[in-house]
C-alpha cells in the first residue's frame, strides 16, 4: 500500500490510504510504522464500517481549518489575545517519533522563547522529565499522572507516569 507513489493516487485514494495506515499503525505513528496485531482482538479497520467513520470524521472536522506549518510559523500566524493554543510536542527524548529532523531537542527552548511572548494562551503537555522541567520553568506546571499503554499488550495494565500540563494562564 505505501509503495505505490502519491502522486498516482486521486485525493480521495490518498485519503483512504492514510486512514487506513494510521487505524492500523502501532500508536499512530507516521514515521517509522509498525503494526500492532493481536489474535485476541479484533482488526481495528473495517471496510464495513467505513462509511461511519468518515461521516463522525466529516462532521467533526466541518468548519475547521487544518494548516501544515511548522509551529512557530502557525503560532505567528495564529496567535492573538482570544486565541488559545493546545501544544503536544514530541515527547522529550522522542524527538525523532515523527520523523528525523522534524522536531529536534532544540526546537523545546525556541518554542518555550515563542510561547513566552504570545498574546493568546497555550497550555502544553509533555513528558515529566528535568530537561522539560527546566525549558518551561517560566510557566505555570502542573503534574498530572496517566497511564501509557501503547507498548503493552492488549488488556495489560499499562504503565503509570507523570506528565506536566504547561500553561500561561492561571
Amino acid at each position: 500500500m505505501l509503495a505505490l507513489p502519491g502522486d498516482r493516487l486521486t485525493d480521495l485514494n490518498r485519503a483512504a490510504r492514510f486512514l487506513y495506515l494510521q487505524r492500523l499503525a502501532f500508536g499512530g505513528k507516521v514515521d517509522g510504522r509498525s503494526f500492532g496485531i493481536d489474535r485476541r482482538t479484533p482488526g481495528r479497520f473495517d471496510v464495513t464500517k467505513l462509511e461511519p467513520i468518515l461521516s463522525d470524521l466529516h462532521e467533526r472536522l466541518a468548519g475547521v481549518v487544518v494548516e501544515r506549518l511548522p509551529y512557530g510559523e502557525l503560532i505567528r500566524r495564529y496567535d492573538g489575545p482570544d486565541v488559545l493554543f493546545y501544544l503536544d510536542p514530541p515527547y522529550w527524548g522522542c524527538e525523532d517519533d515523527y520523523g528525523t529532523g522534524v522536531f529536534e531537542q532544540a526546537d523545546f527552548e525556541r518554542l518555550a522563547e515563542q510561547l513566552a511572548a504570545i498574546a493568546g494562551k497555550f497550555v502544553l503537555s509533555i513528558n515529566a522529565t528535568p530537561g522539560a522541567r527546566q525549558v518551561f520553568a517560566r510557566f505555570r506546571i502542573d503534574d498530572v499522572e496517566t497511564t501509557y499503554t501503547i507498548g503493552t499488550a492488549s488488556g495489560g495494565a499499562g504503565q503509570r507516569v507523570g506528565e506536566l500540563i504547561v500553561r500561561n494562564f492561571d
